[in-house]
């Protein structure tokens, strides 16, 4: 979860520097941009993730 959510903090600061030429296929970024989108959604949702590392923790903890 940590991962992805810094790769997509990273890749909007990116789109955000390069602006409309970020969102262009002659760019790199927008196939970054792309594929940091869909493994957010393929590794399951932050929520969920949240939800099941909470869970972990507090199964650890009693």
């Amino acid at each position: 979860m940590y991962a992805t959510e810094a790769c997509g903090r990273i890749i909007d600061r990116m789109l955000r520097l390069l602006g409309g030429h970020g969102y262009s296929r002659d760019y790199p970024i927008e196939r970054n941009y792309r594929d940091a989108r869909v493994t957010r959604i393929y590794e399951g949702t932050h929520e969920i993730q949240r939800l099941v590392i909470a869970s972990d923790l507090i199964v650890a903890q009693g």
